[in-house]
This record gives structure tokens, sequence and C-alpha cells, in this order.
């Protein structure tokens, strides 16, 4: 703590600055010192909780495009109330969400299925194979709009095509842009493990119909090796990142791919700068960080069938590298992060943090809990600049109904990173079967809310 001497030189030396030069200081503090700067004196209270500054913070720690988007969700009560400064104080303390079934109006909807690929393009919601009851795996496409506003009332699926790409499951489909996104491998109908690479494209014929034209993308003949359950996400804008899955014979892979889509798109595997890299595993999940070039690796099933819940931070920045987070809890600290998990989902959400849902553990235990991973402290944990785990992971309680113990689902959020969408995977089946985990395919749709209380 700074002594009574140094605060006033501090003090009398910001006197001479002006508001625009004292701005610029706090903007590149975090949180906590902003807040701590602002006892110093009455004068630097009111700059430092000055609206126009909180702006700033949300847009430089956010994006100003989740804020955009996000303003265009509140409503008129959060409209009247909003303030920068409460949204940033709220999100930082976030321990709360509530969910609700979304009903499906009309006749045509998506089979329950698992294993397949959920995004949200340009206020649309696409979907795309996976597996389903008799073994068969999917190749359809559907589409449902759910625009920016709060609630949804219901949804309608549009079933826009078949056939192309061919039916699997357990691939990824990662959102490029706005409107694109590109599918790699998976698993066939008769258990062959695919490397296809598929661009997917929004084509839009009005407000409210909407096609997707797939199409192969050329990317040469040097490509990662076939596979399914693996892990992808994009970085930026023209990079997709592949890591592990089981390939052929059904072995688990640890293995790091980038699609470079820069210029003409083109595989290349990535050789770290130590060798150090996660172990081999498939049902993980890889989430690409906002505003940066790093993506964050959690969980999944390894070489030996132990289900994992270790973090890796991949950055691209430089060398391409791994570096595994190691967090050194205490023993009545052990429940501070989530249990080992495969077949969970991984969304960035607003603030920079990855919504970890569901999954199931060794035993094939699935779980309907919903942990945060704070992507600000976990950076700042692994750079030094923080010495305690403490708020780093934080199960947050859920308000209202509860979606299914579930895994193998597929979720994604919107844009302003406040709603999380969720489709099918295997649920627990129905408790007149005889067999005690028994699984059935889930056909349900889930909106749930990040509550923020503004």
């Amino acid at each position: 703590m700074a002594s009574p001497s140094s605060s006033r030189i501090l003090t009398l030396t910001l006197d001479h600055l002006d508001h625009d030069h004292i701005t610029s200081i706090l903007l590149l503090l975090p949180f906590d010192s902003i807040v701590s700067f602002a006892l110093t004196c009455k004068k630097f209270k009111s700059l430092a909780f000055s609206e126009s500054l909180w702006e700033l913070l949300c847009r430089r720690d956010w994006g100003s495009g989740t804020i955009d988007s996000l303003l265009a969700t509140l409503s008129e009560n959060e409209r009247r109330e909003f303030s920068y400064r409460k949204l940033y104080e709220k999100v930082s303390m976030l321990g709360s969400l509530s969910c609700r079934r979304l009903i499906c109006k009309g006749d045509a909807f998506p089979k329950p299925r698992a294993s397949h690929s959920l995004n949200l393009v340009s206020d649309w919601l696409v979907l795309f194979g996976g597996g389903c009851e008799g073994g068969r795996h999917l190749d359809d496409t559907w589409v449902a709009y759910v625009g920016s506003s709060r609630t949804i009332p219901m949804l309608t699926w549009q079933h826009v095509n078949s056939g192309l790409p061919g039916g699997r499951f357990g691939h990824s489909c990662t959102l490029v842009g706005k409107n694109s996104f590109i599918l790699f491998g998976g698993i066939s109908d008769n258990g062959s493990r695919l490397n296809d690479t598929w661009i997917g494209q929004i084509l839009y014929e009005s407000p409210y119909n909407i096609k997707v034209l797939w199409k192969p993308l050329e990317v040469g003949q040097y490509t990662p090796p076939p596979r399914g359950a693996h892990a992808a996400c994009c970085i930026g804008d023209c990079m997709i990142l592949v890591h592990g899955g089981i390939g052929l014979y059904g072995l688990r892979l640890g293995d790091t791919w980038v699609l470079d889509l820069s210029g003409h798109a083109c595989w290349h595997q990535v050789a770290t700068a130590d060798r150090l890299s996660p172990s081999p595993r498939s049902g993980h999940t890889l989430t690409s960080i906002g505003g940066t070039r790093m993506a964050v690796l959690f969980g999944g099933r390894g070489e030996g069938y132990d289900v994992l819940n270790d973090v890796w931070l991949f950055d691209v920045e430089g060398f391409p590298r791994w570096k595994e987070v190691k967090f050194n809890l205490a023993p009545n600290f052990l429940n501070a992060m989530p249990p080992p998990r495969v077949g969970h989902s991984a969304s960035l959400t607003l603030g920079n943090k990855i919504l970890i849902y569901g999954g199931e553990d060794s035993e094939r235990h699935r779980k309907d809990d919903f942990w945060i991973l704070d992507v600000l402290r976990l950076l700042q944990y692994q750079a030094g600049l923080r010495h305690n785990t403490k708020g780093i992971w934080k199960q947050l309680n859920l308000v209202g109904g509860y979606p299914s113990f579930r895994a193998f689902h597929s979720a994604c959020t919107d844009l302003s990173g406040r709603f999380l969408y969720v489709f099918g995977g295997m649920v627990d089946g129905h408790p007149q079967l005889a067999e005690a985990n028994s699984l059935r395919f889930d056909g349900e749709s889930y909106q749930v809310e990040l509550i923020l209380n503004l």
C-alpha cells in the first residue's frame, strides 16, 4: 500500500495533467486499480467514475461490436437504468444464469442428435449433421432466426439442404468472419474418419429467408490426418486451429494444425518452440480469446480413457506455443474448478469469460453444471501478475428451469455474449428403462441468459 507521502506526490503530479491525459493513464489500468485510484481524492473519484471512462473501458476490454450488440438486447427498463460502470461491475461479479426451453413452431424441426455443430451466423442458428438413433450419421442443414431481441417466444426451424457435406458426427464447424464457417473432418456412417474441408456461406434471399451454400474448400494435398471428436476454433478472421481427436484405428491424437485463410487456403502442422503440448485426447474444447491471438483448451478424454480437466493456452504470436496453466490448489479448494469431463461445451461470453456446460465423467455420468473461466484473471495468473487462483474459476447458480444432464451437445453465443443457445446431445434415458445408465438423443433447444441485474 502506498504511504501518505507517496500518495500526495502522485496526487500533486496528476493535478498538473488535464482530463484527457489522466483518462489515457486510467485506460492502462485493470478494474481493481481504477477503483483504488478513485479513493485518493474527490477529484479523481469523479473522474474515475465518469460514464465516458467506463464506456471506453467496456469497449477496450470486450470490443465495440460486443457492446453495440449488448445494447440492442436491453429492455426498456434496463435502458433507463443503464450505466457502463454498473455493467462492468456486474459482468466482473457474474454469479447466476437463467435458462428456458424454446418451443419449436411448425411441423418441421431437426431430429434429436448428438456430436453435431451449432453456430450463430448473422442472427441465425445454423445446425449441421450429428449422430442419431439407429446409428445414422446425418447430412442435413437447418436454420432458425433468433434476431437480437432479449427473448424469443419460439423457434421456427427451416430445413435448407441435405447431402452436402456427407453425413458425419464429431466434426468441427467454426465461424469465420460474419457470414461463413469452416467444416472439417468427422466420422462417417461406416465409421471412417474424414479429413475433408468445406466452407459454408450464408445467402440472404430475404430478411427472414436464407440458404446455406456448402462447397469443398481447395486446400492442396497437405492436410491433417483423418479424425473426429477433435477440437477447433477460429483465431482472428483467417486462422482455424485444430487439436487432437480420434484418428484411424481409434487412436487418440495430440497433434496441432492450423488452416491459414489469409491467402490461398492451406493447412500446416504446428511445431511448437519447446515441443510442449497437450496430451492426445478427444471430446475436448478450444475457445479463442476475444481481442487476442490466443485460445484456451479444456478437458477431454485421454489415451487411457481417463477424463481430464487440465487447461492449456495456445499463443500464435511469434513462434506458436502451448503453455499449461497449473493451478496450485490447496486441498480445501479442489472443488474450486470444474471436475474432469468430456463432451462438454465451451463458449466465449460477455466479459471474455468462457462458459463451460455439461459433459460426462469417466463413468459416463452426465453433468448439468455451468462454470465460468475468467480469461483476464487467467492471463494475469499465467503471467505472474496474480499469485492466487481466486476468481479464475466460478461455478454459476442456475435460476429457474434446468436443462437435462447432457453431453456431446452443441452450444453457441449471440453477438453480445449475453445469450447462449444449446441444442441436442446425449441425455439420461427414460426412468422406466431397465438399464441403469441408459441414454437417449435429445432434440430440445434452450436459451441461457447471463443474469446481469442492470
